[in-house]
């Protein structure tokens, strides 16, 4: 299985590292699973294409600039969805909330029949409903979800 590790990262603390770096290790060694990590492959993309780019700053010195790149992650987190991913996981929060990646991540899944499993602390009724018309199913918790995953 592949999963992909859906969740805020422009408005996040440190983009969402922490809690994608403890899924993924957990994914991985208990359930031998292989992870697409946006935060990695972003890493992976400045580093190689765009070295010593304050991507943020881009936002308000060079907009179209910042766009080219932004459609660039776009392209690869979308083509990762669509063509290699099996399971969404998907951290709902209000990083999450105020961004559009997470969104358009949760569409692109349900659009290609991935199953979203989605972990928040928030109420049902502040979730948006086209976000919940995308969850397959929903986790108080990261240890509840993996429970979940370890059942099968």
């Amino acid at each position: 299985m592949r999963y992909y590790l859906s969740g805020g990262m422009e408005y996040a603390s440190d983009e969402g590292r922490d809690w994608r770096s403890i899924m993924q290790t957990w994914l991985e060694s208990e359930l031998r699973a292989t992870v697409f990590n946006p935060n990695i492959e972003s890493d992976r993309v400045f580093t190689n294409r765009h070295a010593g780019v304050d991507f943020r700053a881009l936002k308000s010195s060079d907009p179209a600039r910042y766009r080219k790149i932004a459609a660039e992650l776009v392209d690869i987190d979308c083509r990762e969805i669509a063509e290699r991913s099996d399971v969404v996981i998907c951290y709902w929060d209000a990083s999450a909330m105020r961004g559009a990646g997470t969104k358009g991540e949760l569409t692109m899944a349900r659009y290609c029949g991935k199953p979203v499993y989605m972990v928040t602390a928030m109420p049902e009724t502040e979730i948006p409903g086209w976000v919940l018309g995308c969850v397959t199913r929903m986790f108080g918790g990261f240890e509840e979800l993996k429970e979940y995953l370890k059942r099968g």
